[in-house]
């Protein structure tokens, strides 16, 4: 049994972030040992700086071949890339030293998944400036991930509990997100939702779909991309077998995704999907300023290798601190799990 539990490859995130912490702390929750085999991919100095800092109960075993791992409770295997000189590390700074290592990091997890020498990979959180500062001009994880495995059709999928969704456009201007919405598309990002839900054991296959303008374009009131576009895409998916409903005006639809009406939504563009998303999973303590609760994984869908990763961000203000959640940090290496049973 114990040979059979996949090998989870997991990245540090910015080191100034609270990446590395909320991995360390994933990592020492025996449940996850339970499940699989964790890797961290990294820099061992950056970890072994956080134990000491927090006071973990943990020691680092750097490493620089997965064979080399030991993969056993209390002990953090990192694959050790040695990008962060640890003097010049500064918790909750942007700087390109530290963009290069996230990127280095996540770079490596995906030549890893594509040899075949784990079974999936997890991001955690990276801060854009300091990624495009190092020189890598990307808007996100996902397009590194779409470069690095020639991959040309992906979406995002955002997954907590009952809320699944995926979008139609992510990191693009509203006005451009606009432009986007596109009959071939909608169907593409469908189908990908559909697997999706597949592989996550999901029972519900319902899949609503929002309009994109106010009250879905209110026949043509509104504006017509609800009527030439996402209608037609509706249609062509239900003549495909899909069990679809659209286009649902968005206020709407959430209300009911919420309590399980759809097994999965798919929304037009970022913050329709984000928003409703983090109200259901990120729980705020006004009292004590700050997160009780930050659940969500975001899984990039079409690539021809398993990702997931915290559906948060940085949280430079608390880096180093001691405070942060590993919830999300445990749903996503979770859910890498469900997704590598089903890929096998």
């Amino acid at each position: 049994m114990k040979m059979n539990k996949p090998i989870i490859a997991i990245t540090m995130g910015d080191p100034a972030s609270i990446g590395p912490e909320i991995a360390v702390k994933a990592l020492l929750e025996k449940k996850i040992h339970e499940i699989c085999k964790p890797l961290l991919v990294g820099d061992a100095a950056v970890f072994e700086h956080i134990i000491a800092l927090l006071k973990l109960n943990a020691r680092v075993n750097a490493i620089d071949k997965v064979s080399e791992a030991k993969f056993e409770w209390g002990i953090i295997d990192v694959f050790d890339l040695k990008n962060v000189d640890i003097n010049e590390l500064q918790f909750g700074k942007i700087s390109a030293m530290c963009g290069e290592a996230s990127f280095q990091s996540v770079k490596k997890v995906i030549e890893l998944a594509l040899a075949g020498e784990v079974d999936a990979t997890v991001t955690g959180p990276i801060n854009k400036k300091a990624i495009n500062e190092a020189g890598h001009h990307f808007a996100g994880h996902t397009e590194i991930y779409a470069q690095y495995t020639g991959t040309k059709k992906y979406a995002m999928l955002l997954v907590e509990d009952k809320m699944k969704v995926i979008h139609v456009s992510t990191h693009v201007s509203l006005r451009q997100a606009c432009d986007l919405v596109k009959k071939d598309r909608i169907l593409e990002v469908t189908q990908l939702l559909y697997n999706g839900m597949m592989s996550l054991g999901e029972t519900n296959l319902k899949i609503g779909i929002a309009g994109l303008n106010p009250h879905a374009g209110d026949s043509g009131l509104f504006g017509t991309e609800d009527d030439l576009e996402i209608l037609p895409a509706v249609q062509e998916a239900k003549r495909m077998g899909y069990d679809v409903e659209g286009p649902v005006p968005p206020d709407t639809l959430f209300a009911k995704a919420a309590t399980g009406a759809y097994g999965g939504v798919v929304a037009m563009y970022h913050d329709q999907g984000h928003i409703p998303f983090k109200l259901a999973g990120f729980k705020w303590n006004a009292a004590k300023k700050k997160m009780d609760s930050v659940k969500g994984v975001n899984i990039t869908m079409g690539l021809p290798i398993i990702r997931t990763s915290v559906d948060h961000g940085t949280a430079f203000e608390i880096a180093g601190k001691g405070i942060a959640s590993a919830d999300a940090m445990i749903l996503a290496i979770e859910s890498a799990v469900q997704l590598s049973k089903y890929k096998k």
